[in-house]
């Protein structure tokens, strides 16, 4: 395996299992809530009316849930890790700008939410820049 491939493939599996992980541990952490969109209906998550100002801790906590969970970044950065693994597969480039921005929003994330797994993402980032120059030589 080359090494802009086995570099490519390093930062898709960090972004798998961050994303990954952070959808396991919402589930282990709010398993009430998801249970009860399951009983409700998933409109049960984020309600599409105004509930004015006064909200209930319920339904602070749905929308909490959801917005940490399937609403949250995990989804894309699972899509965006088997993007990276198949392109990787292929012998595909991809380009600089992507690691730079994964490395940008994570690091930031993670700043703002110290502490917090985000600065792994940067990690990702990091290697997908050093792939793209691997194969700009």
């Amino acid at each position: 395996m080359n090494s802009r491939k086995r570099l490519l493939r390093w930062a898709s599996g960090i972004m798998l299992v961050l994303g990954a992980g952070h959808l396991t541990l919402l589930a282990l952490i709010a398993w009430a809530d998801i249970g009860g969109w399951l009983d409700r209906g998933m409109w049960a998550a984020v309600p599409l009316l105004d509930q004015g100002v006064v909200q209930t801790v319920e339904s602070m906590r749905n929308k909490a849930t959801f917005w940490g969970g399937p609403g949250s970044f995990a989804v894309p950065l699972i899509l965006l890790g088997c993007l990276i693994w198949h392109l990787a597969g292929r012998g595909v480039a991809v380009p600089a700008g992507i690691g730079w921005a994964l490395a940008a929003w994570c690091v930031l994330g993670g700043v703002l939410l110290v502490p917090s797994p985000f600065f792994a993402g940067a990690v990702s980032g990091a290697l997908i820049v050093l792939a793209a120059r691997k194969q700009d030589r």
